[in-house]
């Protein structure tokens, strides 16, 4: 029996022509159809991951850090106004690397409207950025209003969650109260601004207590920083003068370079902390959020473990499935290697109907998982619509599959062809290492033995 023989022998155990019933035949069909059914949220784990992954990552660079991130103190002269600020921030970006560069003020603060209140961080920008920026033009999503007013003295753009917390639209007057200090003692300060704009960057948790201002009014209404000189004597009887610096506010520089994944990134930090040298602390965005970028990783890591645990379980039906046959089909082996069939070729025969399962399970999920992969957001949706509406029947709860406040509520999903060539590789090598032990068994059945049972 030589190998051709073996592929001829192995399909007649796949498909056999008789119409006899086959418990064994049954059993290599349910396990085609549970390597399939494992396959379906192996794929769609992995490219809905890598695609919330990516629009969280995306999010928290364009619209947080910028590529490089720089925290500037605030005895830096170049951050004493805002027209300083900005100055700054031009010098900044003629620096190698840099393709641009936006200056911010952040501070927290409390905020309030119609007897609600909740906290704040209020962002002091620039007052272009919505349209300048193409990070902030395009992951931003504009509920209500729009940034052609954001310029005007006193008008904000907020996020849409504290939008929902204070219950305000645009329009409507939002009150911050922030703290400053005088004559030693920190006293409340209140400013209100006008909502021009509520936007969302489909990610809650990072956008969900953003308040965007003008750096005009940041530097004009609020409490960003202050200076006097304090006057002092010496043992010696010596007076001297020493500027004291007092601000409640972070005081913060976004540069982009032509690429966030670019190794010569680390070149361009290296170049903005030598420009402002002790008075900033300068990092990468990988930086910023390393304990954001290792949740996600753990997060993954974990999911595709389980997701392949299933996928081994499915594989062990394999077997089972081969041992069925071997069983099944034993007085034909013995008739095979009494006609001088050797226990390798039937071994291989045996072998290849477990391959052969592995291969109809891919054609089943792997197409399936990418269409559900694809379509991911629609289904989602149509999921919670459904949920929802058996929900008001008996209650009021609303339903919500993927929460706004932890992922994205729109997952844009990209199918990787490598990821999936290697999980059909993955799938064919462990359907090959859970056939080996049952296909060698068939190999070393003996035919005297079996026929004289038979």
């Amino acid at each position: 029996m030589n190998l051709k023989a073996s592929f001829f022998y192995a399909k007649s155990l796949i498909s056999p022509k008789t119409e006899k019933k086959s418990s064994a035949r049954k059993s290599f069909l349910g396990a085609i159809f549970c390597i399939g059914l494992s396959l379906i949220p192996l794929i769609v784990v992995i490219n809905v991951t890598d695609g919330m992954i990516d629009g969280m990552t995306q999010r928290l660079i364009g619209l947080s850090s910028g590529h490089v991130e720089a925290f500037i103190s605030p005895y830096f002269e170049g951050v004493s106004t805002a027209s300083h600020f900005e100055k700054t921030a031009s010098e900044v970006s003629k620096i190698k690397g840099v393709k641009n560069c936006y200056p911010e003020v952040s501070l927290s603060a409390l905020a309030t409207a119609n007897e609600y209140k909740t906290g704040a961080q209020i962002r002091a920008v620039t007052k272009n950025i919505f349209t300048e920026n193409q990070d902030f033009e395009t992951l931003f999503e504009f509920v209500q209003g729009s940034a052609n007013d954001f310029g005007k003295e006193k008008n904000a753009i907020i996020g849409k969650q504290i939008s929902e917390l204070l219950s305000v639209n645009v329009g409507d007057s939002i009150k911050i109260i922030t703290t400053r200090t005088v004559a030693g003692k920190t006293v409340p300060k209140l400013t209100t601004f006008n909502i021009c704009g509520i936007v969302t960057s489909g990610y809650q948790e990072l956008d969900a207590l953003w308040v965007f201002v003008t750096l005009e009014d940041a530097y004009k209404n609020l409490p960003v920083i202050s200076s006097k000189i304090i006057t002092k004597t010496d043992d010696d009887g010596n007076v001297k003068k020493y500027k004291s610096i007092e601000s409640n506010a972070s005081f913060l520089l976004m540069a982009n370079s032509t690429d966030a994944f670019s190794p010569e990134l680390s070149e361009v930090q290296k170049d903005i902390q030598n420009y402002f040298g002790e008075y900033a602390n300068v990092y990468r965005w990988n930086q910023v959020h390393e304990s954001k970028f290792q949740n996600f990783s753990s997060t993954k890591v974990m999911l595709v473990f389980i997701m392949i645990l299933i996928v081994l379980v499915a594989s062990i039906n394999i077997s089972s499935a081969i041992i069925m046959i071997v069983m099944e089909r034993q007085k034909e082996i013995a008739i095979l290697k009494s006609f001088g069939a050797s226990s390798t070729t039937v071994t291989f025969a045996f072998l290849i109907c477990g391959i052969s399962c592995s291969v109809g399970g891919i054609l089943i999920g792997v197409p399936l998982g990418c269409v559900i992969s694809v379509f991911f957001n629609q289904i989602i949706f149509a999921m919670e619509f459904l949920l929802n509406f058996v929900s008001h029947i008996f209650s009021d709860t609303n339903i919500q599959l993927l929460n706004p406040e932890f992922y994205l509520q729109n997952v844009k999903v990209t199918i990787s062809s490598g990821t999936v060539i290697l999980i059909c590789f993955g799938t064919m090598i462990l359907s090959l290492l859970v056939s080996i032990i049952p296909s060698i068994k068939a190999g070393k059945e003996k035919p005297l033995d079996t026929l004289r049972k038979n």
